[in-house]
Order: C-alpha cells, then structure tokens, then sequence
C-alpha cells in the first residue's frame, strides 16, 4: 500500500464517518440524554460492533455476499428490524417521559454498551464500508497483516473522534434542549429517522 493510497482512505474514510448515519445519530442522541460518561459505555459498544464487522469483512464477508447473497441479505433484514425498532421505542419512551412526572431512567453500563453493539452491527453504513469500500485499499499481491492493521488503526482513529464530537455536540445541547418539550421531539425526530433508515435498507434489498 503506498502513502498516496492510504492518505486518500484517511480522507475519504473522514468524509464518511462524519455523515449523520445511525452510530452517529445514537451518540448524538445519548449524549443529549445521558451525558458523555454515560455514553463512553455506548461509543465502546459501537466501536465493538464495527471490529466484529471489520473482522468479518476480512475473514470473508465478500466471499458470503458472491457464493451465499441470501445470508447477507438476511444480515440486514435483521439489521433493518432492529433500526424501526429502536427507533419506535425512542419516540415512544419521549412521548412517555414528557408526560411521566417520574425521573427519568438511565440504562445500565451493560444497556449502554449493548444498544452500541446493536445499532453498529445493523449500521448499514458501516455494512456497505466494510464488505465494498474497505477491500479497495488492500493489495492482496503485498502482505496483509500490516495492511490491516493500517487500515484498521486509521478507521478507528477516524470513527472514535467523530462519536465524541457527536457525544460532546449533543451534551453541549442537552441544557436548551431541556426547555419545554424540546428534548422529546428531538428524540421523537431521532426515532422518526432510525425509522426513515430502516425503510430505506429494506428498500435497497427488496428493489435490487
């Protein structure tokens, strides 16, 4: 791999990650409800997500999608179920909440890191990058193993920073966002578009 090579899959992985997608979306939305300690525990879980992804890409992800399409497919079925249904319980958890004179319920550092392995491994995104865009930069003439560390250490870098600007974003937020009913049409809005990617997967797999 030369420089040239891997500074344009810096670039372009930059461009990329920083596009409002699902993992950014729930970083964005926890940090708004939960604050940035909290949502480390969900920033880990996307980031476990995205390596049993990148690991499963490797160790043939490409090989599935051309000799068995259907497991793929069912892939992101499944991932596409799990979007609508988080994002049916965020706008119906805001709904409950703005009308509940109760606290508010944290989830768990287990529930916290749990959703962030969900909501990566149905990351469409995330899915098409790893199985499509990522062999790209790999020359399978040359040893792989430092090529995949590159690759990986660089993602990673990438994708990390844009979750905490997307955590602290939302954190910096959370105090205007707590006048009237503010805060539940954002999450409302949040759901409304984890479903909207749902919609636009299954979409994708049933129309191609």
């Amino acid at each position: 791999m030369t420089l040239q090579n891997f500074l344009f899959f810096l670039i372009s992985t930059c461009l990329i990650s920083a596009a409002p997608g699902s993992n950014m979306l729930l970083a964005f939305q926890f940090g708004v409800n939960y604050g940035i300690k909290k949502t480390l525990w969900t920033l880990a879980g996307l980031s476990m997500g995205l390596f049993i992804l990148l690991t499963t890409s490797l160790l043939g992800l490409g090989l599935i999608s051309t000799n068995a399409p259907f497991l793929l497919t069912i892939i992101k079925v499944v991932g596409a179920l799990y979007l609508a249904y988080l994002g049916i319980k965020s706008w119906r958890e805001a709904d409950s909440e703005f009308h509940s004179d109760q606290l508010q319920v944290i989830p768990t550092p287990a529930q916290l890191f749990k959703t962030g392995v969900w909501v990566s491994l149905s990351n469409p995104k995330a899915i098409l990058f790893f199985a499509a865009f990522f062999p790209k930069f790999i020359n399978f003439s040359a040893p792989l193993l430092p090529q995949y560390l590159m690759l990986t250490v660089g993602f990673f870098m990438i994708e990390i920073t844009w979750q905490l600007v997307y955590t602290m974003s939302g954190k910096k937020l959370s105090d205007w966002l707590q006048l009237g009913n503010r805060l539940m049409w954002l999450n409302r809005l949040c759901g409304l578009i984890f479903i909207i990617i749902a919609l636009a997967l299954v979409t994708e797999i049933f129309w191609h």
